[in-house]
């Protein structure tokens, strides 16, 4: 379809009818990859029975290599095949990848004794990390130009359509996460199996494979509604030689007697178009804005957590509060399909009226310091968490024969402490071991050895143990012979009890009342609601950066090299991966909340910087500039092939008067 042509490019309520394809098959290509990821460190762990190192290990690499193919996808796009193509090709080797991670998830394959358990797991490792390989090359090859092709869909007066799918198109990414992480955990619960029933890996993987083949026929449906730019060549070996050039160039030149140039890349004027040298220094204005960038990315995917829990939508990457994975990995999304609407039809249309010039820089600059306040919240609720565990320092509990003892019981801030029973005027001195909760054993006969048992675990300050303040209520069944006692309690979490139970119980309806029970560790007292506002602002951040990062990262490239830019706002993300492991590595911080804070201040640090770039950055309309370039470069073409035509005529008529003056003289 013709991009300028109404005729050809069908429209409905303003926007064109080939973008709702697009959408749809964004939606579910985004289903079929976060549900396939919901899953996948449990499917190490319990179908390929790999350890837990491996497992984060190889799915970190998996994350990674998925932000690093679409530079591969972009090139490809721009410089051979279009984006079209790209998309319909890569599609294909996704949606084999999917499958090939199903196949791999079918026990019954190689169970060849029916027991439940694959005898070949050679098998399904190697095509488990085939279908990986084919996934991330497929997810990461399309990424960067699913998005561009859909802004291409737009003519060049349709900026706020344009800005509005860009919203639209980041609503279906977490509305295809949100739907899919919490239906893939449900499907992998279930058993399933030919000759023995196990955990359904099988069917958590097919139905995102199921979803990817939807997601290729739609868009292929949509084909004859689309604009499809050509690819413009090889743009980016273009690019690199170009910039070599104007390297070297430069260089040859670097003695004070050359007069200066405006700008560095004017030194490839010698060789190559204006036009390329001007395109050129639009991407590279970019990219130096993006340098800041990936610390944004660094906090926002500590929101992962990386072990067991790998897709659990935590603020940190330990998670703050622990629940359930399958339940917090889509509190993200629910925020942002909430929130995206909010902004693009209430508060930048506020902002607007108020007067104030609400650029996209002045957005995302924005979305960092709410990065940096989600943080500092965390922080806060993380001193809180360890106010409530500091006193786990040392416990004693006195055991009499009949295993009866009081209710309390004390933390001690020394290691010695002195024990004297009052009624046999017998006092002794006890060596307590540091960071164990320990038991004092008292014989009847007191003269006789007294013996301090350590229970089989440490009380540790964790930084890892934080739970919501949330109660248990548990049964349990003591029997003897044919008599039997039902004791009923609530645990709360984060808590620790010892119950006693007297040689004297009497079995039935009351023996409850024998038994004493004493509350060794308070159960956490930090409720749930207090990762309301860190929640609402680290997805506040995201809405405002990733958004308006990914519309202004189109509308400032130049048409043949908007793919490739794409691609290298989506490096930054997983360079931000990268900054997370090194800092976390080096700060060896003793306390959390301390490594909080140290990751807000980077940011806001960072933020500043960013902020005093974006100011002196200049906005421009590619578009613009390139048909500036078309036509002075048509004028010049012009102006030759007058000058040229005038050349001829003058060299016509020298050639008459010639003659005519021979003649004469012939006479």
């Amino acid at each position: 379809a013709d991009k300028e042509d109404p005729k050809k490019h069908k429209m409905v309520c303003g926007y064109p009818i080939s973008i709702f394809f697009i959408v749809v098959n964004e939606f579910c290509e985004r289903f079929s990859y976060y549900g396939m990821r919901a899953v996948l460190v449990l499917y190490f762990k319990y179908f390929l029975l790999w350890d837990d190192d491996l497992s984060t290990s190889i799915y970190h690499t998996f994350v990674a290599l998925c932000y690093l193919t679409p530079i591969l996808g972009a090139i490809v796009a721009d410089s051979w095949l279009g984006k079209f193509k790209t998309i319909i090709y890569l599609s294909i080797v996704y949606a084999i990848g999917q499958v090939a991670m199903a196949v791999s998830a079918i026990h019954d394959i190689t169970d060849s004794d029916r027991n439940g358990t694959p005898n070949n797991m050679t098998f399904h490792v190697v095509l488990s990390m085939v279908g990986l390989f084919l996934i991330a090359l497929g997810t990461g090859g399309i990424k960067p130009c699913v998005a561009a092709f859909g802004g291409d869909q737009f003519s060049e007066h349709q900026d706020k359509q344009r800005r509005t799918f860009f919203s639209v198109f980041y609503l279906c990414i977490n509305g295809g996460s949100l739907l899919s992480t919490i239906i893939t955990p449900i499907l992998r619960a279930q058993d399933c199996g030919i000759y023995s029933q196990q955990k359904c890996y099988s069917l958590a993987f097919g139905v995102p494979a199921a979803l990817m083949v939807v997601a290729l026929a739609v868009f292929i449906i949509g084909s004859g509604m689309y604009y499809k730019p050509e690819p413009q060549g090889n743009i980016m070996l273009e690019v690199c030689k170009c910039i070599g050039f104007a390297v070297k160039n430069r260089y040859r030149h670097r003695s004070k007697k050359y007069p200066k140039r405006q700008h560095w890349m004017d030194w490839a004027e010698e060789k190559y178009d204006k036009l390329l040298i001007a395109q050129i220094k639009m991407v590279l204005k970019v990219l130096f804005l993006y340098i800041p960038l990936p610390m944004f990315w660094t906090l926002f995917d500590q929101k992962m957590d990386s072990a067991g829990h790998h897709h659990g939508w935590t603020l940190c990457k330990s998670g703050l509060i622990v629940i359930q994975p399958d339940q917090m990995q889509t509190v993200n999304p629910i925020l942002i399909l909430t929130l995206v609407p909010i902004m693009d039809s209430i508060i930048y249309p506020l902002i607007k009226k108020c007067g104030f010039n609400f650029t996209p820089l002045k957005r995302m600059t924005v979305g960092m310091i709410m990065a940096a306040i989600a943080f500092v919240c965390a922080a806060l609720v993380q001193m809180e968490i360890d106010v409530s565990i500091e006193q786990m320092f040392f416990y004693y509990v006195l055991l009499c024969f009949l295993l009866q003892a009081s209710d309390e019981f004390f933390p001690f801030e020394t290691e010695n402490i002195t024990v004297s029973v009052g009624s046999f005027k017998v006092t002794k001195m006890i060596s307590m071991t540091k960071g164990l909760r320990q038991t004092l054993l008292i014989p009847l006969d007191i003269s006789d050895e007294w013996l301090l048992v350590s229970d089989t675990h440490k009380i540790k300050k964790a930084k890892t143990d934080k739970r919501s303040f949330l109660f248990i209520r548990t049964t349990f069944t003591l029997q003897s012979g044919s008599q039997s006692c039902k004791y009923s309690a609530e645990f709360g979490f984060g808590s620790s009890y010892t119950y006693f139970i007297p040689s004297t119980l009497i079995f039935g309806p009351n023996c409850q009342e024998s038994i004493t029970v004493s509350e060794n560790i308070k159960p956490n007292s930090v409720h749930l609601a207090l990762q309301i506002p860190q929640y609402f602002f680290i997805t506040a951040g995201e809405v405002m950066f990733s958004v308006t990062g990914l519309e202004f990262s189109y509308s400032q490239a130049p048409s043949n090299m908007k793919a490739v830019l794409q691609a290298g706002w989506l490096f930054t993300v997983a360079i931000g991966n990268f900054i997370v492991l090194i800092v976390a590595e080096l700060a060896k911080l003793p306390k959390q909340w301390t490594e909080y804070i140290l990751f807000a201040s980077l940011l806001v640090a960072v933020c500043i910087i960013f902020s005093i770039m974006a100011y002196f950055y200049t906005y421009i309309d590619p578009a613009e500039i390139e048909a500036q370039f078309k036509k002075d470069n048509e004028d010049d073409e012009d102006d030759q092939s007058k000058l040229q035509k005038q050349e001829v005529e003058m060299t016509k008529k020298d050639s008459i008067e010639s003659h005519r003056e021979g003649k004469q003289t012939r006479m």
